[in-house]
Parts: structure tokens; sequence; C-alpha cells
């Protein structure tokens, strides 16, 4: 079960949920996913799409960017028969935590990925005392909790959460996410657009306050100087557009900012190919896919220093405190003054994706532990359950 779900709702959750769902229906399982309509009550209630079968619910309030769906309570009820397990992602959403009460009432196996044990949305203290109470109950009420990195089990873990951990990395379809060559027949963008032959950064995100971006504004208005010629490209779109816009004529930096708005995945792999660096100055995170796909594409990548991507980046990446403009422009710098490293990091960068975050990888492990937790051994060609089926939400 997802509050989220590509694409009505952009974003790296969705996209996983999704993405999930539809290849878990090609491998056979039947898969239904319960999600909120967000307001928008031109969409079907229900429909299958991609192989999987989508039940949206009524949306009553959103504080803090949670969707609030009282339906899912009636919707898992009355499906509990009908499927081996129910896979909730984000303890944050209100529906994981229905999810969790509902677990208690019936013999269906609850599993919880956790995408982060933050959002992106809400005061941290608050953050905290929710994690040492619903968060933690929420978890508790699972049979397993996937986490993408052993960074996240120990973090998840140091608040108290004894379920039993899987550790399966986040990935990416490396063969959607390679070094392209940028299209000669784009119309819909102009060669000033793309910033001529100067030096590209790129950000692909949620304009939301815990991605940094004006950290990174700032940061292009430091590198002006030296670069005077790098653009920097924003993909995505957000409540904080249009002071994100202002701020960038602020800091005398708007001649070389685009802001792009959300493109199709099609688009993405090309992006990333443009670009010389991408740069993510998040506040915090899960695991983003948007760094995986950067080095998918061999693009060197500049993030803040959060624990789960300090090790991944080591080689191929680097990495500075958050809130840290200087910084920022000191690290983004310091790959454009250097082609030779920024190629090296570009090779390794592709190689690491493909050897550890493959898509086709997660989505095994991720059904194995299905398996793992109803005490089944998995048929030899792995492509049913017992009964089937399982639930998102």
């Amino acid at each position: 079960m997802s509050s989220d779900i590509h694409p009505e709702v952009p974003g790296g959750l969705g996209l996983h949920v999704h993405s999930l769902s539809e290849k878990q229906a090609e491998m056979g399982h039947d898969v239904t996913v319960l999600t909120s309509d967000h307001g928008d009550r031109s969409l079907p209630r229900t429909e299958v799409r991609d192989g999987y079968a989508l039940k949206r619910h009524r949306e009553v309030a959103r504080p803090v960017d949670n969707s609030i769906v009282p339906g899912v309570a009636k919707s898992l009820w009355d499906l509990a028969d009908e499927y081996d397990v129910v896979h909730a992602h984000s303890h944050l959403f209100f529906s994981s935590n229905v999810a969790a009460a509902m677990a208690a009432l019936t013999d269906v196996p609850l599993v919880v990925t956790n995408h982060g044990l933050f959002s992106q949305s809400a005061n941290q203290t608050v953050q905290e005392a929710y994690l040492y109470t619903v968060g933690r109950k929420t978890f508790d009420a699972a049979e397993r909790v996937f986490c993408y990195s052993e960074t996240d089990r120990d973090r998840l873990q140091s608040y108290g959460v004894e379920t039993p951990v899987s550790v399966v990395r986040n990935g990416i379809d490396c063969t959607r996410f390679r070094p392209v060559e940028a299209s000669q027949s784009d119309e819909g963008r102009e060669e000033s657009e793309r910033g001529g032959d100067g030096d590209t950064l790129l950000f692909v995100g949620r304009l939301k306050p815990g991605k940094g971006v004006r950290v990174l504004l700032r940061a292009m208005a430091e590198l002006g100087e030296e670069f005077p010629d790098a653009t920097l490209r924003i993909v995505g779109d957000g409540p904080l557009r249009e002071s994100l816009e202002e701020y960038a004529a602020e800091c005398g930096v708007a001649d070389r900012v685009t802001f792009t708005g959300w493109l199709s995945q099609d688009r993405l792999p090309e992006e990333y190919g443009e670009a010389t660096v991408f740069v993510l100055p998040s506040l915090n995170e899960g695991f983003p896919r948007t760094v995986l796909e950067a080095l998918a594409c061999e693009t060197p990548v500049v993030t803040t220093d959060l624990p789960q991507l300090e090790s991944v980046l080591d080689g191929v990446g680097l990495t500075v405190p958050p809130k840290s403009p200087d910084l920022l422009a000191s690290a983004v710098g310091e790959l454009l003054a250097d082609d030779e490293r920024r190629e090296r990091m570009a090779a390794e960068g592709r190689s690491l994706v493909a050897e550890r975050y493959s898509w086709d990888r997660t989505v095994e492990e991720t059904t194995a532990t299905y398996y793992d937790v109803l005490g089944v051994e998995p048929p030899r060609d792995a492509r049913t359950l017992p009964e089937g089926s399982v639930q998102h939400r």
C-alpha cells in the first residue's frame, strides 16, 4: 500500500511502488495497489494498468503532505482473505499506520519498506517523537522490514525497532538509464536552454524544503566567478517553484538556471547524459533513485553527506555537509575543473550501479523475502506465491 503512485504523484517512492508492482505482475503475481486519489475526484476508483490492479481511496485531508484516506481500512478488511502478503511502503503514511493496526486483526502477514526515516515536509522534533511512538508501532506490527542499506537498518534499530530487517538495495533499470547521445531532433529545447558550450549542472526532484535547492542556487552564484558559463537545469516541480525562481533572480543566476518542470522517465536519461555533474543537496533522504540514475548514465554526483550515501559514492562522487553552499560550490568546482577525474568517476559509477543496484535483483530479493515470511519454499521459477497474490499499500 502506498499513498503515492507513479505517474500521478512524481517522485521516487511512487515510481518504486509502480515499478515493483508492474514487475511482480509480469512474474505472474496477482498484485493490487491501494492508494489515494490525492483529492482528484476525476480519477477512476479502480483500474487495471501495466498488469496490476489499482484501487484509489478518497482523500479527506492532507496535513504535512500526508494523505488521509480512512477508506483503506474497509478495503483491507474486505480483501484480507484474498491476499497472502500485505506490503506497506513507508511508515510515514497514514495508510501504512492503518495497515499496521489491521495486521493485528487478520492473519495476513505485513511487511514494510523503510523509504527513509524522516519526511522532508515536517518538523524534525515532531518526527523524532513520531518515530518513537506511532512510527515504531507501525514497524513492530510487521513480520519483516525492508531497508535499502545496512546504514538504514542500523539507524532504524537504534530507535528500538525489533522486527527482523532484510536489506534489499534500491535499484534501477540499467537498460533504460544508460549513456545516451542527446537527440538532434528535439525541437522542444533550444541550444540556449541546454546551456550552449558551458558545463551543465543537473538537479532532479520535487521542489520542497528538504531538497535543499536554495543552497544549490546560492552555490551557483559562488561558482559564477570561476565558471561563468556553467548552467543549472532543475527538473521537477513542487510548492517552492515560484519562490525558487524568485530566489534565483535574487542570487543573480536566473539567466543561468532553467526550471523545466517534470519530465517523462523517457527524457531523463538524456538529461543525465548531457549534464556534467548531477547535484543533490538534500537535507534528508531515503536512498534516492536519482543518484543511481545519474551514475548509470555515467554522470558524476555531488550530494550531501547522508550516511547511506557516503559509502556508495566513494570513488564515483563527492559529498559535503548540508546547508553549505560554499562547500557545495567547491566540490562541484573540483569536478568541473578535472575532466580526467570526471571520466574515471563516470566509468566506475556505471559499473557500480550495474553490479550492485539492478532493478531485477531488487524485485527478485523482495519477492523471495515474501516466501521467507510465509515460511514456504518458492517454486523453481519463482513466479507464483502459494495463492499468487500480494497487496501493496
